[in-house]
């Protein structure tokens, strides 16, 4: 399952390498409460699910997250837009058919990190 939303800021791939790490996650995103450690490419939060592991990589575009050890391999993806108005914002679980309560906490999620990075960088 996925699930989309665009953030309405001209925010370059660079940009969102160099400004959006594990540190900065809580400060971007209503739905991760804290970072409890990180040390640049992986650390810990808490967040609306509860506790995870969370690893950080620069992909062409932009950033993308993941929490490993969640048992529905929950990722995000943070990217320009081609036409580098917006940030696409991307959300995806391993799981075709989630429980209704899931599916709405991830949408939860995704407008959070939309309204998060407009508030940040807009």
């Amino acid at each position: 399952m996925e699930r989309f939303a665009l953030a309405r800021v001209a925010l370059a791939a660079q940009t969102l390498q160099s400004r959006l790490g594990i540190a900065e996650l809580a400060d971007c995103c209503a739905s991760i409460d804290r970072v409890l450690w990180h040390d640049g490419a992986e650390g810990e939060l808490y967040c609306l699910w509860g506790q995870f592991l969370v690893r950080r990589e620069c992909l062409r575009g932009g950033v993308r997250f993941a929490l490993p050890e969640c048992p529905n391999a929950l990722a995000w993806t943070l990217t320009e837009t081609i036409d580098g108005g917006a940030v696409m914002i991307h959300c995806t679980i391993a799981r075709h058919d989630p429980e209704p309560e899931f599916v709405e906490s991830i949408e939860t999620f995704v407008e959070d990190w939309r309204i998060g990075l407009e508030r940040c960088f807009g």
